[in-house]
């Protein structure tokens, strides 16, 4: 397991590729920080990390299907998926390896993001319980999306394919609130309770305004799991299709 994770590390870290994501997201985020600077109306200035989390997963959904796209889809392309998948490596150990990979460039991402709050603190002060909610479910969010991007990745050779696709996927899931409280959807009680249940935007709400509930966690790692199960059949049926 951990050559491969190493491997798709060094795909990511060997070549511009981590570097240009995250520059792209940093530059997200310094937008999003410098909105409430530049509407200053008074001497002090007062804003919450908390809503500039909230505001950035609408523009980050744009970079997680290019962070995905080429999980599985490249291996196809460049021919390298015969010897992935003729290793002695489990299906479940390659997923997870993949998956962990992302996960490692998504935190090096957020990790750059830290020197907004770290400036706030010795220029003012900041809410660190806030903070630290906002990280978490950014994170969590991230993190479901990511196993989405890599499922979509799984079914074709196409990356841009896998990345239109994924964006898609992903705006659905990202609308699912808003979609579900329409006038048609609203006719239809329990198909809107469905919906809604499967909505993530509202969950994450609560942890961009500081609060970690326990249903909003289980929500996201049973999310994970069953992404990362389905990464795992769709891999698995491509592997007993070649013998």
């Amino acid at each position: 397991m951990f050559p491969i994770y190493k491997k798709e590390l060094q795909s990511f870290f060997y070549t511009p590729f981590a570097y240009t994501l995250t520059a792209l997201f940093m530059l997200l985020f310094t937008y999003m920080f410098n909105i409430p600077i530049s509407n200053i109306e008074s001497s002090t200035l007062q804003f919450s990390f908390t809503e500039i989390f909230y505001n950035v997963i609408f523009y980050f959904i744009f970079l997680i299907p290019i962070m995905t796209m080429r999980t599985y889809a490249d291996e196809r392309k460049f021919g390298t998926e015969v010897l992935l998948m003729t290793s002695p490596v489990s299906v479940l150990k390659i997923v997870l390896a993949k998956f962990l990979a992302n996960i490692t460039v998504f935190m090096f991402m957020i990790l750059g993001s830290t020197i907004f709050p770290i400036v706030t603190a010795i220029n003012g002060e900041v809410v660190i319980s806030q903070l630290i909610c906002a990280y978490i479910g950014f994170f969590c969010w991230g993190a479901m999306y990511i196993a989405l991007g890599m499922l979509v990745s799984s079914f074709t050779e196409s990356s841009i394919l896998a990345g239109v696709i994924g964006e898609i996927a992903m705006f659905i899931f990202l609308f699912i609130d808003d979609f579900s409280q329409t006038a048609f959807i609203s006719q239809f009680p329990k198909v809107q309770s469905v919906l809604y249940a499967f909505a993530a935007q509202p969950r994450f709400a609560y942890f961009s305004q500081g609060f970690i509930r326990l249903s909003d966690i289980i929500f996201f790692i049973s999310a994970i799991v069953v992404l990362i199960a389905w990464n795992f059949i769709s891999i698995e049926k491509r592997r007993w299709n070649r013998g």
